[in-house]
């Protein structure tokens, strides 16, 4: 007895499955509709070998009151006369399916904000916006309506130039939109058709808050110029105005390294700098500086080298060779994934070989040493070597 016959409940849990599956089509398309779903009716070997069973599924048919239209079909056999059978329930739209699947809320909700979107965006529908529906059905009242607000404000406004505290939508903050420029950032992809390039400021013409970066003044004679200051954080543009002139530039990738460095003649230093190093072809006073970068010795640590060194071409590395890296073979940590790039231009025949080793796992896998494992004397020596 192969043939499965198809009870109500089966029906419902298979278009509970096809809701998660096909409701971005049904959201922007109607021609999948009607659909006409097997309730797999028997031959006459079944029916005399689970008689019980049969009655069961035709009386549970017979009974049905839920959406769609149960068609029948008459069977006239041999041996057990004439039966009339369940053969299929045809549905006609996808609102008859969720209500089946229970999802009948979800789907008026998702429809009813699609609508809005549409409306004030009739290109949407055909850019995709189906694909946000767990956006459009799942949030909060309060917080589709901000959305909305916040994407017509923007589309009226491309060049607006402000920050994102000046703009006038009734209901927002900042931190909301911080939370969610990843989402607002597609959806303006979607409903514009404006540029689609750029990140999210970009796409809202919004003033960006300016660059900071923290700079350390080692020279006593620097800070003359600057002060007295020793410790100073500031836009970049306006520490691109500051009429220094160090003999040397050290950047440290660790926050408290670089609070911790000493006084050295003609020295600045820059911390923290990330990825964001590249920020430094715009501090013109340090363009013919001689430089030094120390970082962790882990892919992402030369990844930033070799990218500081297209803003600084004879910018030299300390503390990030084999040698250090073996000696401190105690203090290693694991880097939690590696960099993906697997050739960096600018590192130097050295580097490439470390770079190359950590990621063959040479030592052991995803080996790092943070710049901050390697003892202080240790590292203050190899630094006024270098400088």
């Amino acid at each position: 007895m192969s043939k499965k016959l198809l009870f109500p409940e089966d029906i419902r849990a298979a278009l509970g499955r096809r809701f998660d599956n096909a409701w971005r089509s049904w959201l922007s398309e109607a021609s999948s509709f009607p659909i006409t779903l097997p309730l797999g009716v028997p031959t006459e070997t079944y029916v005399a070998d689970d008689a019980v069973g049969v009655r069961s599924w035709v009386d549970a048919w017979a009974g049905w009151t839920g959406a769609g239209l149960v068609r029948w079909v008459d069977r006239q056999w041999g041996r057990l006369g004439r039966h009339r059978l369940p053969a299929s329930l045809e549905l006609a739209s996808a609102r008859e399916i969720d209500s089946i699947a229970g999802q009948d809320r979800r789907w008026d909700t998702a429809c009813e904000r699609f609508g809005r979107v549409t409306a004030a965006w009739p290109l949407a529908a055909a850019t995709g916006l189906a694909r946000c529906f767990d956006l459009l059905v799942d949030y909060a009242d309060a917080d589709f309506d901000r959305l909305l607000a916040f994407l017509q404000w923007v589309d009226q406004h491309p060049n607006s130039g402000m920050y994102l505290r000046q703009l006038p939508i009734e209901g927002l903050d900042t931190k909301w939109v911080e939370s969610r420029k990843g989402l607002l950032s597609r959806l303006l992809r979607l409903v514009r058709q404006g540029p689609l390039d750029g990140d999210f400021h970009d796409l809202c013409g919004l003033r960006r808050e300016p660059h900071r970066l923290r700079l350390m003044v080692l020279c006593p004679a620097l800070r003359r110029v600057a002060g007295g200051l020793r410790d100073i954080e500031a836009p970049v543009g306006e520490l691109a105005l500051l009429a220094l002139k160090p003999s040397i530039c050290v950047i440290v990738e660790n926050l408290e390294t670089g609070l911790a460095l000493p006084d050295m003649d003609g020295a600045v230093a820059f911390m923290k700098l990330g990825n964001a190093v590249g920020v430094l072809d715009r501090i013109p006073w340090i363009a013919d500086v001689p430089a030094l970068y120390w970082g962790d010795i882990d892919t992402h640590g030369y990844a930033i080298l070799d990218h500081a060194r297209r803003v600084i071409p004879g910018l030299r590395s300390i503390l990030m060779d084999e040698t250090t890296l073996l000696a401190h073979r105690a203090l290693w940590g694991r880097e939690s994934t590696q960099h993906p790039l697997a050739e960096l231009s600018m590192l130097r025949e050295a580097e490439t070989t470390v770079f190359d080793a950590l990621r063959s796992q040479r030592w052991g896998s995803n080996v790092r040493l943070e710049q901050e494992r390697i003892g202080w004397n240790i590292a203050m020596a190899a630094l006024s070597a270098a400088s």
